[in-house]
């Protein structure tokens, strides 16, 4: 997976994965349009009826679509679990809108002489509304379903954050992996199946069957459609892994698992955000974790032996624009403040702080500086403004905020922190187009993401520490204009992590412990 590497032929080494994320995305999209059809349509017909309601029932259909997609998935987790559950039911929610607002405003719209003749005709209401009513606002609701449709088929993409599968787990890993084929063999098929399905239920909408007709030809059609979500998984049993979309595209992720242990299993990708709560409330047996996670203690959870070293060193160290230090150096010194305080027991319990007791970074990162007795009060000086980065967890916003202290105590420096900005390419991109100053980096991240370098070359880095960074922060500097500062002391590498509970009852301990269960079993 080079930088090399065509899309086309990404494509092709990537085409089985393509297509069962393809239909996970598909089924998704329709099993939550097929519930909100269900339960929209005649929503929509008793608000037509009490018009009363429609101002109280669009509004909160409306609340709905306000309300971020991301938290929206975050809200659904505590109530459903990870995977399928909460993603159909926060897509449901997100359909529900448009087909409810479109089937109001088809019935409400009909010529009202129109139903005053079906009316003296000696028609009942529920004759009128199923035999003139709909089928004359049947273009406007298929309208609202074709909404529907787009919108889901774009908000899919973020099931892949919880477990739920879809083509958001190529866009997902190919940002965090620096790899734009990745991102556009997941955006470019979610884009022409938004297009695809507006374009046949466009063709549905303007059909030449009778109009009240045309439901009885849609929803089998969605129903099948719906049916695609489970085809990828039938027959599925064993141990369940969640891996990052991260970890799922690197060398020393499960592509390496892979290769060096030949270790295959049932995975799905989920974010890490809630990663570590799947499995300690047994929704995962196998997750893709850090060795300096504060939930390892906080959720009982045990690291595997890596018995055949695929995991290289991950020493982290703040990596800064070059320009920036040339124009302030006293920044260097400030930065290494914090070389060789903190190991990894050290990170390990600060990061339990904010991802179990939920303390603030800043809270966490200043009792620590005081601790040290490096913390210092904030010079408030406006010689110029510092922009820090982070990635999206707990352990980066802790050592921002840590950097953010000192540069404000030791200078005449203002800081703006720009954090939570998501994976590697995100960081790194915004460092290398000058959008932020710096940020804490890790050695093996720098290695295999950034620099991507020949496997002969990480062979012969032999995992050694030094090796690493020497070679890291070398061509950092030469390509990038980016200067790797002091490690800071810690190894946050990846590990293969299970509960404490079934290490003890499987018998496994080591990475080679599991692969030989999951083949034996």
């Amino acid at each position: 997976m080079g930088e090399t590497q065509t899309f086309w032929s990404f494509i092709q080494e990537q085409a089985g994965k393509l297509l069962e994320q393809t239909l996970q995305h598909i089924g998704l999209t329709f099993i939550s349009l097929l519930i909100a059809i269900l339960i929209g349509v005649p929503l929509g017909i008793l608000i037509s009826r009490r018009t009363k309601l429609a101002g109280t029932v669009l509004g909160i259909a409306g609340v709905m679509q306000t309300i971020p997609s991301i938290a929206l998935l975050g809200f659904m987790i505590p109530l459903f679990g990870i995977g399928p559950k909460p993603a159909i039911v926060a897509l449901f929610l997100y359909a529900l809108l448009p087909i409810i607002r479109n089937t109001y405003t088809g019935i409400i719209n009909v010529d009202k002489h129109i139903k005053e003749a079906a009316t003296g005709l000696g028609m009942s209401d529920r004759q009128t509304l199923f035999k003139v009513e709909m089928p004359l606002a049947m273009p406007v609701i298929l309208a609202g379903i074709r909404i529907a449709t787009v919108i889901n088929v774009g908000v899919a993409t973020l099931a892949a954050y919880i477990a739920a599968g879809g083509l958001g787990e190529f866009i997902f890993g190919g940002i965090s992996l620096n790899n734009t084929n990745m991102i556009l063999a997941g955006a470019i098929p979610a884009a022409l199946l938004a297009l695809l399905f507006d374009f046949l239920l466009s063709r549905l909408q303007h059909t030449t069957l009778k109009k009240g007709r045309v439901v009885f030809v849609m929803l089998p059609l969605i129903l099948l459609l719906s049916a695609f979500y489970v085809l990828p998984s039938l027959g599925a049993s064993g141990l369940l892994a969640g891996f990052t979309p991260e970890f799922m595209g690197r060398q020393d992720g499960y592509l390496g698992l892979k290769k060096t242990y030949g270790l295959h299993m049932r995975i799905v990708v989920i974010s890490d955000a809630v990663m570590y709560k799947a499995a300690q409330e047994k929704h995962l047996d196998v997750i893709s974790g850090y060795g300096t996670d504060g939930r390892i203690k906080a959720f009982d959870l045990v690291t595997l032996t890596d018995d055949k070293k695929i995991f290289p060193p991950y020493y982290c160290a703040p990596i800064v624009r070059k320009q920036t230090l040339e124009q302030y150096p006293e920044l260097k010194n400030i930065l290494e403040l914090l070389t060789g305080r903190i190991n990894d027991s050290v990170m390990t319990a600060l990061n339990y702080k904010a991802d179990y007791l939920h303390l603030p970074p800043e809270q966490i990162a200043r009792d620590f500086l005081t601790a040290q007795g490096l913390y210092k009060p904030p010079r408030n000086g406006k010689k110029a403004t510092i922009r820090i980065g982070s990635k999206i967890f707990a352990e980066q916003y802790i050592l921002a905020s840590m950097y953010t202290q000192l540069i404000k105590g030791y200078s005449d420096l203002d800081v703006q922190t720009k954090t939570g900005l998501g994976g590697t390419k995100i960081c790194f991109d915004a460092m290398t187009n000058d959008q932020i100053d710096l940020y804490p980096e890790y050695t093996g991240t720098g290695l295999l993401v950034i620099l991507q370098p020949a496997a002969n070359k990480i062979d012969s880095l032999n995992q050694d520490k030094d090796a690493v960074y020497d070679f890291v922060q070398k061509e950092f500097q030469q390509r990038y204009q980016i200067s790797w500062l002091q490690p800071i002391g810690f190894n946050n590498t990846y590990a293969l992590m299970m509960r404490k509970e079934q290490t003890n009852a499987l018998n496994i301990h080591s990475i080679t412990d599991l692969v030989h269960y999951v083949d034996t079993n």
